[in-house]
């Protein structure tokens, strides 16, 4: 009976996932958005997964080779049975064709490990007798509420599912020798575009960089809309918003009403009309959204890795960088300019990887605001330095009305024009073309920049309306 009573787990499922990532060491990314080290019930199948991880995030080899020095240079070699138990492993495993399906009954069993332990926790509430009922019965929600959030897997939604509920409520590709596309990805701005040789080119980690809420979502979003209205498949990762904010956003942008109204829902039937035909041509195209808070650079690879092979990702967007999780990688918990470098090079390594551009959103530091002159620097780049030096592009976005006001400006610039809702997107690096700047107009309540100067792609294009400076 006492048998009967031990926690749920399958040790074959274990044995077999680990043999799947030493057969493919590539077979990892496929299970890391939903499988922790905490998941396995064994301790030694613990280890040899953490083993596996850092190696992943280190952009390292995986077989019996690597993992086994690993193990060695963390001195658990031994305790798990040396080189022969992860020959075992292999052994027992016939294919890692299956992995998902091994992860899937590891996750399953450690939610029910879970759910035990909090029902653990739950009756000591209850024997706690604590005369605050409220208090007890949200602690006990607390719980299990913890258990459900963990086991979630979310993963890229397409952007139509979320469009629904708006509803509900009130040209070919050039090809390498690989069969690989290399046509760079459009901005939707033509300026822009000239600048940078045709667009954003593949294989690229682009940093977009400013202060708070002078627009670098706004600019990821208008760069999405135009890839996708283009043809291009794009990938979202938004560390900050919930999916829900960025189709509004989408939303906006492309049917020109302003974004409180359609939050709101006070609408005129012209607005309407421009609702519902851009839900329909939005909810068309290959826009996926991943919100998920606090992730690693791991993690997303294996998401981003999963969306290319099934829908063909050309564009992957990550908002923002100092929001990704550094994890363990390296040993350098406590040491943020650590993370951010490491972080940084795994995401110029997804873009190599993927074969596709990856536009990282990322914030300045605070020295913009204390200089004479707020225009930003590659030296503003917040935390850590590699930032700049992994980058092969990196723009800021310049706006002097976020930080002078109209009688300022006047004082100091009495003929010149009050720069209101201008913007500049300086090109600060570009390693395979000029560094230049392009001139924008704001509009705040549709999420758009318009560019000035230059007349943008006519068609079925999102707003970048642009005219001549007038």
């Amino acid at each position: 009976m006492q048998a009967d009573r031990l926690p749920p787990h399958d040790l074959s499922a274990e044995e077999s996932v680990l043999g799947s990532i030493l057969i493919d060491g590539m077979s990892l990314t496929q299970v890391t958005g939903f499988l922790a080290a905490d998941d396995f019930y064994r301790e030694i199948n613990r280890q040899v997964f953490e083993a596996c991880y850092e190696l992943v995030q280190r952009d390292e080899a995986i077989n019996q080779v690597t993992v086994t020095h690993e193990l060695e240079n963390k001195d658990l070699l031994e305790s798990i049975g040396g080189a022969a138990y992860l020959s075992h492993l292999v052994e027992v495993t016939p294919t890692s064709v299956h992995i998902e399906h091994y992860a899937n009954l590891v996750h399953r069993t450690a939610t029910m490990r879970r759910l035990i332990a909090a029902a653990g926790d739950i009756a000591d509430i209850g024997y706690n007798n604590d005369p605050d009922v409220d208090i007890a019965l949200s602690a006990a929600e607390d719980a299990l509420f913890g258990i459900r959030q963990g086991s979630q897997n979310r993963d890229f939604v397409p952007l139509s599912e979320t469009l629904n509920t708006y509803l509900e409520s009130s040209g070919g590709l050039d090809e390498d020798e690989d069969g690989k596309p290399t046509a760079p990805i459009t901005t939707g701005y033509n300026r822009l575009n000239e600048i940078m040789v045709g667009g954003l080119q593949r294989s690229d980690m682009v940093v977009l960089a400013a202060r708070p809420s002078v627009g670098k979502s706004m600019m990821g979003l208008n760069f999405t809309l135009a890839a996708a209205l283009a043809g291009k498949t794009v990938g979202i990762f938004s560390l900050e918003m919930g999916r829900e904010q960025i189709a509004l956003r989408m939303l906006a942008a492309q049917s020109t009403v302003n974004m409180q109204r359609l939050r709101t829902g006070l609408l005129s039937p012209d607005e309407e009309t421009k609702r519902v035909n851009s839900i329909g041509l939005l909810s068309d195209l290959s826009i996926y959204v991943d919100d998920t808070p606090f992730q690693t650079v791991a993690e997303m690879r294996g998401k981003a890795r999963r969306l290319q092979m099934v829908h063909d990702l050309d564009f992957l967007i990550v908002d923002y960088m100092q929001l990704i999780n550094g994890g363990s990688a390296g040993g350098r918990e406590g040491n943020r300019a650590q993370e951010v470098s490491e972080i940084s090079r795994q995401m110029k390594g997804m873009a190599r990887d993927l074969h596709i551009p990856v536009l990282a959103i990322s914030q300045l530091s605070r020295a913009v605001e204390h200089r004479t002159s707020h225009r930003p620097m590659l030296s503003d780049l917040r935390e850590s330095g590699s930032i700049e030096q992994d980058a092969d592009v990196v723009m800021f976005i310049h706006r002097e009305d976020k930080f002078t006001t109209e009688d300022e400006w006047t004082k100091a610039n009495p003929t010149e024009p009050y720069p209101r809702d201008r913007a500049s997107l300086i090109i600060a690096k570009h390693r395979n073309g000029p560094t230049d700047e392009v001139e924008m107009r704001v509009r705040d309540s549709i999420g758009v920049f318009e560019e000035l100067s230059f007349q943008t792609q006519p068609a079925q294009q999102f707003a970048p309306r642009s005219g001549a400076v007038r």
